[in-house]
């Protein structure tokens, strides 16, 4: 019986990727890393010149060869139009990554209690963290289809699994907001139901929920959390999701769908 050597099984040569929001965070790391295993690939931004950069960057970086389209995922002719771009141009769409989403809190945001929260506060959440992510999928899952085979990568947060203790957020640091919590579990429940239904196409969905990665947050706040993690940090830009994201994106995980991989070094499982 032959049998191909691990090392192929991450190989991602050949394959065509996008990541929604791939210019800037754990977007941008999970784009250079697939291209790193030799993909090639489309980022995107709201901002159009961003996803340029990046794109040029990762290109540089690797010379896989990449296009940074402006995408502004809570717009059903934006999404539409972006991506028809990207699969023209690629030729075919392999891997998806949505990394859509955001306003889970932190400085300058609002009061994140739930008497203070406004219907469009809520509104806003769910639509960049959960409508969008539907309007990406749905234009991307008939390429898919056509080609008989893809992998969906979507991000969730922990917040979409445990309860948040306000107590280690430092004043001037708003906590994370329930209306996230409650997105970012939408998210994990989309991603199980839609790899049943993609299953019988070949295709793969899986979730990732990242933990806090240390972005110069107060070193209270950064300390308090720490210490709450099996690991004793936080997440590190540039290193910790990018592993996970080749994984998902590879063949190495040819088997795993409806999966939820928690990156969090511990956070979520430690009492």
């Amino acid at each position: 019986m032959s049998s191909t050597s691990t090392r192929q099984l991450f190989e991602l040569g050949g394959k065509a990727f996008l990541v929604v929001g791939g210019a800037r965070a754990l977007g941008y790391d999970m784009a250079l890393a697939l291209a790193e295993f030799g993909a090639r690939g489309v980022v995107t931004s709201r901002d159009a010149a961003a996803a340029t950069a990046a794109a040029a960057s990762i290109a540089a970086t690797t010379g896989q060869p990449m296009l940074g389209l402006s995408l502004d995922a809570t717009s059903e002719s934006s999404t539409e139009s972006a991506v028809a771009h990207a699969a023209q141009h690629l030729g075919r769409i392999d891997i998806l990554i949505n990394t859509v989403g955001g306003g889970g809190g932190g400085s300058g945001t609002t009061s994140p209690h739930l008497a203070d929260r406004s219907l469009a506060q809520w509104e806003t959440i769910q639509r960049t963290n959960v409508t969008a992510l539907f309007l990406v999928c749905r234009q991307v899952i008939p390429v898919m289809i056509r080609q008989g085979a893809g992998s969906i990568i979507n991000i969730a947060s922990i917040a979409g699994l445990v309860g948040r203790d306000r107590r280690i957020y430092p004043q001037g640091m708003n906590p994370q907001t329930v209306d996230y919590a409650a997105a970012k579990a939408a998210v994990i429940g989309f991603t199980t139901d839609l790899a049943a239904l993609l299953g019988p196409n070949g295709i793969r969905v899986n979730v990732i929920s990242p933990g806090g990665f240390a972005r110069g947050q107060p070193r209270k706040f950064v300390r308090a959390y720490s210490d709450r993690t099996m690991l004793g940090r936080m997440g590190r830009d540039g290193m910790d999701l990018k592993g996970a994201a080749v994984f998902l994106a590879s063949d190495a995980s040819a088997y795993v769908t409806g999966h939820n991989l928690v990156v969090d070094g511990g956070f979520a499982r430690f009492k």
